[in-house]
């Protein structure tokens, strides 16, 4: 497996590939680094074992992904981060929306690279700094046929119901997936403001949506 396949690959992990790891019962004191260690391993297993995710079935990944996702991953953050400052002047139903297209446009985008998931194994790196840090980075390798690919991931400590460790935003060979798209989003909104943004990335769904 190469480099210009895992990008993709990646990127679609932390969209898609955590909702597999939700039916778990795990403690809200588990440590960050055995969060990433399960849910990958979960996460490899199924998608090996289904046949229909394997063959890119959207519906079936978005109805996964709206189901057990959210547990998981602070989308909310994830996309506030990548709107940048713009974020801050949007109403509620602008941020409903711009969430709900970003999302599909991951899964959209990288779906199809699940196809060709066989023998990548995971390994976790020794975490660096303490365990209780609101905000901390769990480094991971993927390992399979070439060189092994940097996979990390920022994490956030919830309180309260549903605590835990979630997933904000992740660094696929040196590229954070937010930071990356903030570029992208940015233009866009200096372009057509934010009603601008969500029209962009509803019509590169509407578009990826014709190809599949």
């Amino acid at each position: 497996m190469n480099r210009k396949f895992l990008t993709p690959f990646i990127h679609l992990f932390m969209a898609l590939g955590l909702v597999f790891g939700a039916g778990s019962v795990v403690a809200a004191d588990e440590a960050p680094d055995a969060f990433i260690k399960r849910i990958s391993n979960e996460t490899l297993d199924a998608v090996r074992a289904d046949k229909s995710i394997k063959a890119g079935d959207i519906n079936k990944t978005m109805q996964l992904v709206d189901s057990k996702l959210m547990q998981h991953v602070n989308f909310r953050r994830m996309t506030a981060l990548a709107t940048g400052p713009g974020w801050r002047k949007t109403t509620p139903e602008q941020q409903t929306r711009l969430q709900e297209e970003f999302k599909l446009l991951l899964i959209r985008t990288y779906s199809g690279a699940l196809s060709q998931i066989s023998d990548q194994v995971i390994e976790v790196k020794p975490l660096r700094g303490a365990t209780d840090d609101k905000n901390l980075v769990v480094q991971t390798e993927v390992k399979g046929k070439g060189e092994p690919i940097q996979l990390d991931y920022r994490l956030e400590k919830t309180p309260g119901e549903g605590a835990g460790w979630k997933i904000f935003d992740l660094n696929v060979m040196g590229i954070w997936l937010v930071e990356n798209y903030r570029s992208q989003f940015s233009k866009e909104i200096n372009a057509g403001g934010v009603d601008g943004l969500i029209k962009s990335l509803s019509e590169r769904n509407k578009s990826n949506a014709k190809k599949a």
